[in-house]
């Protein structure tokens, strides 16, 4: 079968390579730079987490990738995924029905051994954070975060070493008709790219290519922050662990100091929010306000006080394409045939990268019986952070 992808984050990359090694003839093109800097995927680090409440759907799902992540890590013969484990505190007693508590008792039924965290127990764990406002919390061995950029070269080179044939600088004007099918798509410089099927992945432009899905997909920006600090090795594992405070109510959440390797963020710590976010052209310019920064210092006074002051190495405003519900979607379109949809990362996508192309390659090869209703095509409706 002759597959065009478009888009090369994370569901195009991810769905290209599956697709390539199952033996089809696999096209991916992205208007580039590839990856592309700006892009969600190619952030420093993402968080591996099996943490979903009360959510198995997920759970079941996060375990998967996570043997996967391990795999990776052996397959590329470098650490892609550290594996230090996570802190997630609640602002109160953990309760029934509270994120935490949820996670932490699905933890438990699952053979997982989290470790009960009061607020001594977090100043032992955590040093840096100040436990007066977090007296009730764990922490979870398994999972950790992601070098997420070095995983998105890693595959893109594993892709194309494996003959998916990458077209960097090439833009997507439409998608081409066929005898009632999709038939391809043509290119922005008016080239035609012939395909079987055409998978759209393209994040916040989804509903530019396929505009019955604008109100079922939305883009918003987040802020990400990275401080310099003194003696990096103090915020790195054990000492510092990935973390989450209260995420449903305060929306904050960080990693460990990366890596000596890092480039010019080497022995940054990251600090990002993920909240209701701010509605953004995909397009514009993407830039941390003064009053984002100026709250996430506020937060931080009361949880990592040495953080609060310390110099920015850098921003981003790390962009979003939001499905309704927060489900991914990945589907066959209901009335085009040829044409499958893969986004609506929701800001919890990439976590399940090892995943994410077997999904999309079972939907072209298999159609719509395959897909699970939870990322089944849909109409809009509420917005809810996973």
């Amino acid at each position: 079968m002759n597959v065009l992808v478009v888009g090369a984050g994370v569901f195009g990359v991810t769905a290209a390579y599956e697709l390539q090694t199952r033996g089809h003839a696999v096209t991916l093109c992205d208007p580039g730079p590839v990856p592309h800097p700006l892009a969600a995927s190619t952030d420093v680090s993402k968080a591996v987490r099996l943490d979903y409440g009360d959510d198995t759907f997920y759970w079941d799902l996060a375990l998967r990738a996570l043997e996967r992540w391990r795999g990776w890590n052996d397959a590329f013969g470098e650490r892609l995924f550290h594996e230090d484990g996570l802190v997630l505190m609640a602002g109160g007693p953990m309760a029934p029905g509270g994120f935490e508590y949820e996670s932490y008792v699905q933890l438990r039924a699952r053979g997982l051994a989290p470790r009960r965290l009061d607020r001594a127990g977090l100043a032992a764990a955590m040093p840096a954070w100040r436990p007066d406002d977090f007296p009730d919390g764990y922490l979870n061995p398994v999972g950790g975060w992601a070098r997420s950029g070095l995983v998105m070269e890693r595959l893109l080179g594993a892709a194309q070493a494996c003959g998916v044939q990458l077209r960097p600088d090439c833009g997507i004007e439409r998608l081409l008709m066929e005898d009632g099918r999709v038939s391809g798509a043509r290119t922005t410089q008016g080239e035609t790219l012939s395909a079987d099927v055409t998978v759209v992945a393209v994040g916040a432009w989804t509903g530019r290519i396929v505009p019955e899905l604008a109100g079922a997909l939305r883009s918003v920006g987040q802020p990400v922050f990275l401080f310099r600090v003194d003696e990096p090795e103090r915020w790195q594992p054990p000492h510092f662990r990935p973390w989450a405070a209260d995420v449903m109510r305060t929306g904050y959440y960080g990693f460990p100091a990366l890596p000596a390797d890092a480039g010019d963020l080497a022995g940054a710590v990251k600090v990002a929010h993920h909240g209701a976010g701010v509605p953004i052209d995909p397009d514009a310019p993407r830039e941390v306000s003064p009053e984002q920064e100026r709250a996430c210092r506020d937060f931080l006074r009361g949880v990592f006080p040495a953080l609060a002051d310390a110099p920015l190495a850098a921003t981003r405003l790390c962009l979003y394409c939001e499905a309704a519900g927060g489900d991914f979607l990945i589907d066959r379109h209901p009335d085009l045939a040829g044409l499958v949809v893969a986004a609506g990362g929701s800001g919890h996508a990439f976590k399940f990268a090892p995943v994410l192309g077997e999904l999309v390659a079972d939907v072209v090869e298999q159609g719509g019986d395959v897909v699970d209703r939870r990322f089944r095509w849909r109409r809009p409706r509420a917005y809810r952070r996973r």
